[in-house]
């Protein structure tokens, strides 16, 4: 899928995307879709790993096929249902008749979830299963099937099989450990936090129009906060999201009052919050802008 020769075209591509990945993301990029096999993406939250599935998709012109993974997901809401309300119409409107079984669990009443609507396409697809740590182990284990043969069973219907397999990006933060069963059936990357050059990068791309000096330190100061003892320390997103936020603002570089007037654009607890205030906050701020100068 997608047809790249090297490792290099991709990268070109997914940088029209306005995705900016290190060499080993886009190695192990390259090497999913050259091997078609699924890719697990683990890293903490907000580092990018989502937004590299959507930007192999918008690189390869493929669909994006999302199933967002949380505790108690089902094969109901993951893989497919039966539309019983149909199926107790159709048999109302036979009553004059027998229905069969088979007439009544065809295609036409089944509902296609995330993983079947990836499995049974005959289009490109990119298939992002996000925060696999967050599911069940009864559910990764039911992953082994679609992820080594790229199939599904449905007791009525049999087994279908993908027509043209779609690529595979699962991510993870690492709130457990995977079984090594599924980790065995991907192969693996861990997304760190970006180099200050590269987020300065990754925030210049994602605003277009935002000065050289705010874009520098928005990114210094936010590295300047990863290295203090938070509950959750900020990632590249928030670094995004807090230099929109500084630009919208008009800004073109930060001091304390704007810093503090919009920490919750970077910092989701309280705690974090007041952590940083007051003479911390002035000292990074400080920090931050003699790095930008450098």
């Amino acid at each position: 899928m997608g047809g790249f020769r090297t490792i290099d075209e991709l990268e070109d591509a997914l940088r029209a995307a306005d995705y900016l990945p290190d060499r080993g993301l886009s190695t192990a990029l390259f090497l999913g879709l050259a091997l078609e096999k699924p890719l697990l993406l683990e890293g903490e939250a907000g580092v990018g790993k989502t937004e590299a599935a959507k930007a192999l998709a918008a690189a390869t012109s493929a669909k994006l096929i999302r199933l967002q993974c949380y505790e108690g997901l089902d094969v109901a809401h993951a893989v497919y249902e039966w539309n019983y309300p149909r199926q107790l119409l159709h048999i109302r409107a036979a009553q004059e008749g027998t229905v069969s079984e088979e007439e009544l669990f065809g295609p036409e009443f089944l509902i296609r979830r995330p993983l079947l609507e990836a499995i049974d396409s005959d289009d490109p697809v990119v298939l992002l299963i996000d925060e696999i740590d967050r599911a069940d182990e009864e559910f990764e284990a039911f992953l082994l099937e679609v992820l080594s043969d790229f199939q599904i069973t449905i007791p009525e219907l049999g087994t279908i099989r993908a027509r043209r397999k779609p690529a595979v990006i699962l991510t993870s933060n690492r709130t457990r450990e995977l079984h090594d069963a599924l980790k065995r059936r991907a192969l693996f990357h861990w997304i760190g936090h970006p180099s200050i050059d590269r987020e300065i990068e990754i925030v210049k791309i994602r605003i277009p129009g935002i000065s050289d000096r705010l874009a520098a330190e928005a990114a210094a100061f936010v590295r300047e906060l990863r290295g203090l003892d938070l509950a959750k320390p900020p990632g590249v997103a928030e670094t995004i999201d807090w230099a929109m936020a500084l630009n919208a603002l008009g800004r073109q570089e930060i001091d304390a009052d704007v810093v503090e007037q919009t920490l919750g654009s970077v910092l989701k607890y309280r705690e974090d919050i007041e952590a940083v205030r007051d003479e911390t906050l002035a000292r990074l701020v400080d920090s931050a802008r003699a790095t930008a100068t450098r």
